[in-house]
């Protein structure tokens, strides 16, 4: 019978974006990992550490050295039945973490039927058939753009930033700005889906436009980005000021030269979040992460339609005819986590201000829970789930129990938790301010959404 508590090896993937040596929280985690031969060069960026049995880099277990997806495969206990029945004996999520210096593609992940046909038709830039809804949560402060704006807000910029006024094309854009006026105030369902038949269109129209015109307009608007200062696109719209809109146009054009993805952060919400703030991401939805360090979940997919932003393969009328045109604040798209209550926090972690929060999206695949213990000696005990947990320390230090086994914690350690088993999180802090910080994503089929959770 395989132990319930296994301490993970996990990869880590090194793309352009990610953040450099030891200032990525990537390469510390990933280079916590006793017994792995990665070591840390200062002059490489480090992107993203996954945790999971996903095919393109599977979690190994530090001791026998084989794949997560060995184990559960050959236990499937350790998934719970029920969980190992529905997604073919996989965890169902895979559990990251991201360190962002440069911003990543302007993407959307596809729904379950367009990454069937995606993958069908091509391979090799589709990888898997799998969805792939996501959630990101801030443990460093992060800058991202999430969803498309507030539709007046979109019309403002298309009337007050000239470049890309010129780029949609000024009967576009004035087209786009009468139908935003004539439906103000209306919430029906056929103004709705009036609105975001327009969005599309000018949307299409902007990501439609030719390399050349794209690139003489960015010369125009990163031009306007450095002379305007506080009064560029307009002074800005109360979500974004003018001065933030120059700083981004300046920064982004330094990361990327010319770019689409310029012009489409006028019509996504530019959002900041503090650590444990967080944004949820359904299928079809437009988004990009801009700079910070996060804690990302999705389902078990490499799914991705780029347009921007990035040197990797783009696919432009995919993108374009697949997203869901919702348009929103940015508040509308965090998440709102609650404490989590099946945790029983000790009498020392209530008096030190402990934490057990849950955060849950409307997908059956994930959840999240952060603990965020304080002080030496408070200790969070989980109740048993239906199912397999995965779980992070990304700050301080403790022990985890699972039933007599007993191991350390530290800053990147990874461990998976079988299915049914208790588990026991306590801190070790030399002081009443050091805290143990621990995320862990779980799945249970048989209770999620059904009054339990």
């Amino acid at each position: 019978m395989q132990v319930p508590l296994i301490r993970l090896q996990c990869g880590a993937n090194s793309y352009e974006w990610g953040k450099k040596g030891k200032e990525s929280a990537v390469a510390r985690f990933a280079a916590a990992t006793p017994y792995a031969t990665f070591k840390i060069q200062d002059d490489q960026p480090y992107a993203e550490l996954w945790m999971g049995t996903h095919p393109s880099n599977p979690s190994k277990d530090v001791t026998t050295g084989r794949t997560l997806l060995d184990l559960v495969q050959d236990n499937q206990a350790l998934l719970a039945s029920s969980v190992a029945a529905r997604y073919d004996n996989k965890v169902p999520f895979l559990f990251k973490v991201l360190s962002v210096n440069k911003a990543l593609s302007i993407q959307a992940h596809p729904n379950k039927k367009l990454a069937e046909q995606l993958h069908a038709r091509d391979p090799k830039n589709y990888p898997d058939d799998n969805h792939k809804p996501e959630m990101a949560i801030a443990i460093t402060p992060f800058e991202g753009l999430c969803g498309f704006r507030p539709l007046e807000e979109i019309a403002h910029f298309l009337g007050a930033v000239p470049a890309l006024r010129q780029l949609v094309g000024a009967d576009k854009a004035d087209e786009f700005a009468q139908v935003v006026k004539e439906t103000k105030g209306d919430d029906s369902e056929e103004a709705t889906q009036r609105n975001k038949k327009a969005l599309q269109k000018v949307f299409g129209a902007l990501m439609s436009s030719s390399e050349a015109d794209m690139a003489s307009a960015s010369k125009v608007l990163v031009e306007s980005a450095s002379s305007a200062g506080a009064d560029f696109a307009g002074g800005g719209v109360t979500a974004t000021s003018g001065k933030v809109l120059a700083e981004l146009v300046t920064r982004l054009h330094g990361q990327f030269g010319p770019d689409y993805g310029l012009f489409v952060l006028f019509f996504l919400n530019f959002v900041t979040l503090q650590p444990g703030e967080a944004l949820f991401l359904q299928a079809d939805d437009i988004h990009a992460y801009v700079s910070g360090d996060i804690v990302e979940c999705m389902a078990s997919s490499d799914n991705v339609v780029r347009a921007g932003f990035t040197p990797k393969f783009k696919d432009v009328d995919t993108l374009v005819n697949m997203l869901t045109y919702k348009y929103a604040p940015i508040d509308e798209q965090k998440m709102h986590p609650v404490d989590y209550p099946y945790a029983t926090l000790n009498r020392a972690g209530y008096s030190s201000g402990s934490t057990v929060t849950l955060y849950d999206p409307p997908i059956d695949e994930f959840s999240v829970v952060q603990t965020t213990l304080k002080g030496n000696g408070a200790k969070a005990t989980f109740d048993p789930l239906d199912g397999p947990s995965i779980i992070i320390c990304t700050a301080g230090k403790g022990k985890i129990s699972v039933g007599p086994t007993v191991q350390e914690v530290k800053e990147g350690y990874v461990f998976f938790v079988g299915a049914t088993a208790e588990c026991v999180l306590e801190s070790e802090g030399a002081t009443g301010d050091d805290e143990f910080i621990t995320f862990k994503a779980f799945c249970e089929v048989e209770d999620h959404h059904n009054g339990r959770l």
